[in-house]
C-alpha cells in the first residue's frame, strides 16, 4: 500500500523540479490578429513528431484510458466510450511520465484549428492523500488527446474535459492543467488532484498574455454557473467550504490557487516560488514584445532561462479566422528549441520523415530489450531528438561562448522558412485547393516540410561537428570525473545555458552566481 503523505511530501519537494510551459497570447496583442500559443513539454523521455488521421469508428466502439499500478498515484485502467468520428491531429509523442502508460502527448493542433498544452500544476497536499488507491479516471495525456479527436472549439474542448472528469473522473500525479485555444480565445482548465472530480476552468480574451510555469487561476467567481468567463465543477466550490480551506463570511474572494493550490507560502500563482523565471516574469517579458509574431513567440519558448535539457521538444501555433484545414500550420523543434530549430508543419501534410519519428534514444524499456525487427529501418534512420541533444550538450558546456552562435544559425535558418512559407509555399497551395487540387496541394506542403526537415538535420550534423572539432582541438575537451551518467532525480540540476544559474530554482534561493 503507497504511503500517500510520504508521496505527497516528496512530490512536493520533486514536482518543480519537472514542468512544462505554455504562453497564450491573444490575438488583440499580435502582429496579424491571430492568437498565438507556444510551449514544451519537459518529461525524460525521447519525443516524436506523428500525424492522426480523421477516422470513423464502428458502434460500441471503446478506448482505454487511465494510469496502472506503475504510476506515481497507482491505478486501473479503464474502457469507455469512443464517439463515432475523430479529427485529424499532429503532436508530439512521448513514451514516459510518472509511470503513465505509453504513448502520451502533451497536445498539439487539430483540423478544427483547436490547440492544446498541457502543464502541471500543483494541488496542496491534502488533495494527495485524498486520491484513492488504485485510483480510476482520464489522464492528462488521455484529456489532451481526446480534446483533439473531438473539440471543434476551445469552449468545446473544456466542455468534453469536464463532461468525462464528471462520468469517469481523472486521474492524477499531483495536479494537472491544461491551455486550449482557438482563433478567438483561450481556456485554462485546472484539473485537481484527489479523486473528487474538482476542476476549474478560466476564459482568456483577446487582451490577454498569459503564461503557464505552471498552471494556475487566482479570483474565480462563486456563481460561475452564470458567468461565460468561467467554468467548473459543480462542487468547486462546496468541496473547499466543506474541508474548511474557504468561506463565504472570511470576507476573501474565492482564489482557486489559494484554496486548491500548494499551501508552502514559498509558492505563489503568479510571482513564482519554482523556477528560475515566474509566471509574472515570464508574461511580463512577453508583454513588452506586443505585437506578438510566431518569431517573437519562438524567442520566447526558446529563453534559456526556462528552456534547458529537460524540455522534449518546442512548439508554437497562431490561429486566425479563414484557415483551411489542410492550412492550418505548427513550427516544430525536435527536441529544446534552445538548441533546435522550427521547422514549419502543415495539418495537409501527408507524412512526417523517419527521422523525426520514433527512436529507442531515451525511450522506456530500451536498456533492458532488443529491437523489434518491425522497427529495424525506422531505428536505422538517424533521429532527429538525438542530434540536437548533442548541439545542446556541446553549446552549453561554454555558453558564453556558442550558445550567441548557434541562436544565429538556428533564428537564420527559420527566418528562411518564414521567407518561403509566406513569400511561395502557401500562396501556391491555396492557389492549388481553389482550383480543386487538393492533393497537390498536400503533396507540395509535405515536400516542402520534409525539405526543411532534413535541411535542419544537417545544420544539425554541421553545428555538432563544428563545435567537436573546436572544442577538441583547442583544448577545451573535459570528460566525467564521477561514475554515475544519470543524474540523481528530480531537483538535481540538468544541463542547461543559464550562465551562473540554475533555471529550476528561483533566483532568491541562489545568492551566489556560480
Amino acid at each position: 500500500m503507497v504511503n500517500y503523505f510520504v508521496l505527497a511530501a516528496t512530490l512536493s519537494l520533486a514536482c518543480p523540479a519537472s514542468a512544462s510551459y505554455a504562453f497564450y497570447v491573444g490575438k488583440n496583442l499580435t502582429k496579424d490578429g491571430s492568437v498565438i500559443v507556444g510551449g514544451t513539454g519537459e518529461e525524460v523521455s525521447s519525443h516524436w513528431l506523428q500525424l492522426f488521421p480523421a477516422r470513423d469508428h464502428p458502434p460500441n466502439a471503446t478506448i482505454s484510458v487511465g494510469v496502472t499500478k506503475d504510476a506515481t498515484f497507482p491505478g486501473e485502467l479503464i474502457q469507455i466510450p469512443q464517439v463515432n468520428h475523430t479529427f485529424r491531429y499532429m503532436s508530439m509523442e512521448y513514451s514516459d511520465y510518472e509511470g503513465f502508460p505509453a504513448p502520451l502527448t502533451n497536445g498539439g493542433l487539430n483540423e478544427k484549428g483547436v490547440t492544446v498544452r498541457d502543464v502541471w500544476a500543483d494541488n496542496r497536499d491534502e488533495l494527495l492523500e485524498m486520491t484513492p488507491n488504485p485510483q480510476h479516471g482520464l489522464q492528462y495525456s488521455d484529456l489532451a488527446r481526446i480534446v483533439m479527436e473531438r473539440a471543434s472549439t476551445a469552449r468545446e474542448g473544456v466542455e468534453i474535459i469536464g463532461d468525462l472528469i464528471k462520468k469517469y473522473g481523472e486521474s492524477t500525479y499531483g495536479g494537472n492543467s491544461h491551455l486550449i485555444a482557438d482563433k478567438d480565445e483561450g481556456w485554462l482548465v485546472w484539473e485537481m488532484a484527489g479523486g473528487k472530480k474538482l476542476w476549474a476552468a478560466q476564459r482568456l480574451g483577446p487582451n490577454d498574455v498569459k503564461v503557464l510555469y505552471p498552471g494556475y487561476i487566482e479570483d474565480f467567481p462563486v456563481n460561475f454557473s452564470r458567468d461565460p468567463d468561467f467554468m467548473g465543477s459543480d462542487n468547486i466550490v462546496s468541496f473547499a467550504v466543506e474541508q474548511g480551506w474557504w468561506n463565504e463570511t472570511s470576507g476573501k474572494p474565492f482564489n482557486i490557487f489559494n484554496v486548491y493550490g500548494p499551501q508552502d507560502p514559498r509558492y505563489k500563482a503568479r510571482d513564482g516560488g519554482y523556477k528560475f523565471m515566474s509566471q509574472a516574469a515570464l508574461e511580463n517579458a512577453t508583454l513588452e514584445m506586443v505585437p506578438l509574431t510566431e518569431e517573437k513567440m519562438m524567442e520566447r519558448v526558446r529563453d534559456p532561462r526556462i528552456a534547458d535539457d529537460e524540455a522534449g521538444y518546442g512548439q508554437v501555433v497562431s490561429l486566425r479566422a479563414g484557415i483551411d484545414r489542410d492550412m492550418l500550420r505548427i513550427w516544430n523543434a525536435p527536441t529544446g528549441s534552445v538548441s533546435a530549430p522550427f521547422v514549419p508543419w502543415w495539418l495537409g501534410v501527408q507524412s512526417i520523415p523517419p527521422e523525426y519519428g520514433e527512436h529507442r534514444y531515451l525511450t522506456t524499456g530500451a536498456s533492458s530489450s532488443f529491437l523489434n525487427p518491425d522497427y529495424q529501418l525506422q531505428e536505422a534512420s538517424e533521429f532527429a531528438g538525438r542530434i540536437f541533444k548533442r548541439v545542446l550538450y556541446y553549446m552549453c558546456s561554454d555558453p558564453n561562448k556558442y550558445h550567441p552562435i548557434v541562436t544565429d544559425v538556428l533564428t537564420d535558418f527559420e527566418t528562411a522558412s518564414r521567407v518561403q512559407v509566406h513569400g511561395w509555399v502557401e500562396k501556391t497551395a491555396l492557389t492549388m485547393i481553389k482550383q480543386g487540387e487538393r492533393e497537390a496541394a498536400r503533396s507540395l506542403l509535405t515536400f516542402y516540410s520534409h525539405t526543411r526537415a532534413s535541411e535542419a538535420l544537417e545544420i544539425g550534423h554541421t553545428l555538432n561537428n563544428a563545435l567537436d572539432g573546436y572544442i577538441k582541438l583547442t583544448g577545451h575537451w573535459r570528460g566525467p570525473i564521477g561514475k554515475e551518467i544519470n543524474d540523481r532525480g528530480e531537483g538535481n540540476e540538468t544541463v542547461n545555458c543559464l550562465v551562473g544559474y540554475d533555471p529550476d530554482k528561483p533566483k532568491y534561493l541562489q545568492p551566489n552566481p556560480k
